[in-house]
């Protein structure tokens, strides 16, 4: 990518669009392109193509998507498949027809089976059946990556895909009905252990940054302590979703956003297939670290950095969704990339980054 060259940046507000535009940014690029939901509504078609014929963006970051945690990809089924279906086949078409140099299209690791082969390679795409609660989100990305690769295959573009594995950092959800289990995990401590230390300034101060099902500070002790216990959080403890059990990865965002933009300036379709395979299929790229660690492990340590002395509690009612879910990334590795920051630190800078939203 030339440093003058026009890029857009769909969805540039959001968890990994906000990290793909600094990194970008950082690195000298001049001619960023973001629109935010207000501005273009990418389940607008019209819109879109209105967007791309005035624009003419050279090369296009697909970060835009409708997403959720457990909770929420169970409930809101139709609207994640239905929503992620359209945004990624309105852009990926006027990408074509506008003549966009080159796209990345940023996928999901939950394409993969649920019983899927650990650590999971690229090759596993479609060798099982899906996790049930995240079924509908997984077919969404699994159309976006077969879209790109069949538009590589019949058309000739260079369309790449990406299958992040868990991430998380600045500008993620925090929203606790439909947040990613680190965020969610973040908030839920915290004022669990503001509870617990009954510092109501913290409380109030949260929920007036955040509110929760239209509650906000100004609400009174009574109604927000009904809220707190409905998401498992009491003076004395509290409660995660599941066993404990599962096995998670996760990536920070701007490394993953790092990635994404070596992709763009390293590698082209051609680069992630062999030329002797009579079939091209699974060509999308892995982004994680290879390594995991289990969700208690992970309550366990952002309870060590938030200093919460309540109990930690998990409600085996609740769906655990995939027992484990680790990436193979040495597609990635061989190619020249690899992740820079760790859980541990991670987790220490996603709550300082936490609680400077708190004011």
């Amino acid at each position: 990518m030339e440093k003058n060259a026009k890029i857009y940046v769909a969805g540039h507000r959001g968890l990994v669009g906000s990290a793909i535009w600094k990194n970008l940014h950082d690195k000298g690029y001049t001619n960023l392109i973001g629109r935010t939901h207000q501005e273009l509504d990418l389940l607008d078609g019209d819109a879109v193509k209105r967007f791309f014929e005035e624009e003419k963006p050279e090369y296009v970051f697909l970060a835009a998507a409708f997403v959720g945690g457990i909770m929420a990809n169970n409930i809101y089924r139709a609207d994640f498949i239905y929503k992620n279906l359209q945004i990624q086949q309105n852009i990926i078409f006027q990408s074509y027809k506008n003549q966009v140099k080159k796209l990345l299209f940023l996928g999901s690791t939950c394409i993969y089976p649920r019983d899927a082969k650990q650590p999971i390679s690229e090759n596993e795409l479609l060798t099982n059946t899906l996790e049930y609660t995240n079924e509908p989100y997984a077919i969404a990305k699994i159309a976006g990556l077969k879209m790109c690769e069949s538009f590589n295959i019949q058309y000739g573009t260079n369309y790449i895909a990406v299958m992040p594995t868990n991430l998380y950092g600045p500008n993620d959800n925090f929203d606790l009905e439909r947040s990613h289990v680190l965020p969610a995990m973040i908030r839920k401590i915290h004022l669990a252990n503001c509870l617990q230390q009954n510092n109501w300034d913290g409380i109030i101060q949260d929920l007036n940054s955040r509110p929760v099902e239209g509650i906000t500070g100004s609400h009174s002790k009574e109604d927000i302590i009904q809220l707190l216990n409905k998401y498992g959080i009491t003076h004395e403890s509290i409660t995660l979703w599941g066993t404990g059990t599962p096995l998670r990865e996760f990536l920070w965002s701007e490394d993953m956003a790092d990635a994404s933009v070596f992709v763009m300036e390293k590698v082209d379709f051609k680069d992630t297939y062999s030329s002797n395979d009579k079939e091209i299929r699974n060509c999308h790229i892995n982004i994680g670290t290879g390594k995991e660690l289990s969700i208690s492990s992970l309550a366990n340590l952002i309870i060590k950095q938030i200093g919460y002395q309540g109990k930690l509690l998990f409600d085996a009612s609740k769906p655990d969704g995939t027992m484990r879910k680790l990436t193979d990334p040495s597609k990635l590795h061989s190619l020249g990339w690899k992740h820079t920051i760790d859980i541990e630190e991670g987790i220490e800078k996603m709550y300082h980054w936490y609680l400077q939203g708190v004011v």
